[in-house]
C-alpha cells in the first residue's frame, strides 16, 4: 500500500476515519518531520469544536464523568473527542491506559474517538503534544472536545489555557476544601462538578464552595463569571444533563463578553511561545562556534561567571547566528 500523503491523510480524519487521526495525532506525538506540513493542512479547518476541560483529584470520578458526558452529547447527535491524559509508564514511557478501560461503552461508537496520551514527564496535568492533538480533533470535525487531565494532585491547571470551560470536580471524603482552594486549582473552575453527592458531606462541600466562591467576586472589578456548582452521581449519570446546561451557559456568557476569542487568542500563544522556544535549546544545543550552553555552564558552575552574564553572552552569541 502506497504511503498517504499529508492532504490525504488530513481529508480522511475529516471524513471520521479513525486511523486516519490516530497517524495524525501520532506524529504530534513523536514531532514527525512533517509536522510543519500537518499544521498548515489543519490550520484552516480548525476553530469550530467547544473545548471542555476535566479535573481533580484522583478518586474523584472523572473518567466516570466523562463517560457520562459522552453518552448525553451523543444522544444529541455531537462527535465527540475524547484526549484522556493518563501518567507514563516509567518502563515504557507510554500511557498506563487507566481511562481507556473505564470508557468501553464507547469504544465501537464511530461518533466518539477516544486518545490516551502519556504526560512523557510533562507537568501540569497534561502531555506537551495536548494542544496540537486537540487541533487535530477539532479538524476531524468534532463537535466537542473533552481533556481529562491525569489528577496527579492539585497542580493539574495547565488545562485551562487549552480548554473554552473547565470542570474542576470534587467529591465529599476526598480531602479539605479549603486546602485546594488554597492550592490553586479551584481558581481555575468555571464549572464546579460536586460528584458522589449521594455520599454524606456532598451538602458541606456545596456549601464551602459556595463561601469561597463569595470571597473570591468580591476581590474582583468588573463583569465576571460566578462558577456553578452542579451535584452529580455520574456512576448513574444523575446531574450530568445539569453539567451540560451549566456548560452551555458558561459558552453563552463566553461568547457575549468576548471572552471566548480571549481565551482562544492566549491558547494560541502559548502554543507560539512553546514552539518558538523549543526551537531555541534546539538552537542552542547546535550552536557551532562562540559560546555554547554548555561551554557557559561550565564556566558558570566553576565560578568564573555569574548566570545572568552567561544568558547575556548566550543571547548575543544566538542574535549572531
Amino acid at each position: 500500500m502506497a504511503k498517504q500523503s499529508i492532504p490525504e491523510l488530513i481529508e480522511q480524519a475529516r471524513d471520521g476515519r479513525p486511523r486516519a487521526v490516530a497517524r495524525l495525532i501520532s506524529m504530534v506525538e513523536d514531532a514527525s518531520p512533517a509536522l510543519r506540513e500537518v499544521a498548515a493542512g489543519l490550520a484552516p479547518l480548525t476553530g469550530n469544536a467547544t473545548v471542555i476541560g476535566i479535573t481533580g483529584s484522583p478518586g474523584v470520578g472523572k473518567s466516570t464523568s466523562t463517560s457520562a458526558l459522552v453518552s448525553l452529547l451523543r444522544e444529541q447527535g455531537k462527535r465527540v473527542g475524547v484526549l484522556a491524559v493518563d501518567p507514563s509508564s516509567p518502563f515504557s514511557g507510554g500511557a498506563l491506559l487507566g481511562d481507556r478501560i473505564r470508557m468501553q461503552d464507547h469504544a465501537l461508537d464511530e461518533g466518539v474517538y477516544i486518545r490516551s496520551m502519556a504526560t512523557r514527564g510533562h507537568l501540569g496535568g497534561v502531555a506537551s503534544a495536548t494542544g496540537q492533538a486537540l487541533r487535530v480533533l477539532d479538524a476531524a470535525g468534532c463537535d466537542v472536545v473533552l481533556i481529562e487531565t491525569v489528577g496527579v494532585g492539585q497542580s493539574e491547571v495547565d488545562v485551562v489555557s487549552l480548554a473554552d470551560t473547565t470542570l474542576v470536580l470534587l467529591a465529599p471524603g476526598m480531602g479539605d476544601g479549603i486546602q485546594a482552594a488554597k492550592a490553586g486549582i479551584l481558581e481555575i473552575a468555571d464549572v464546579f462538578v460536586v460528584n458522589k453527592a449521594d455520599r454524606d458531606g456532598a451538602d458541606q462541600v456545596v456549601r464551602d464552595l459556595k463561601h469561597m466562591i463569595s470571597l473570591g467576586r468580591r476581590e474582583r472589578e468588573g463583569p465576571s463569571w460566578r462558577p456553578e456548582i452542579v451535584p452529580t452521581v455520574a456512576s448513574r449519570t444523575e446531574g450530568v444533563g445539569d453539567v451540560l446546561t451549566a456548560i452551555d451557559a458558561h459558552r453563552t456568557w463566553l461568547t457575549e463578553h468576548g471572552e471566548l476569542e480571549a481565551r482562544r487568542r492566549h491558547r494560541a500563544e502559548r502554543e507560539i511561545e512553546a514552539i518558538a522556544l523549543a526551537a531555541l535549546r534546539a538552537e542552542m544545543g547546535d550552536l557551532r562556534g562562540g559560546d555554547t550552553l554548555g561551554d557557559l555552564a561550565a564556566e558558570v558552575a566553576g565560578g568564573k561567571t555569574d548566570p545572568y552574564a552567561a544568558a547575556d553572552r548566550l543571547i548575543a552569541t544566538l542574535r549572531n547566528t
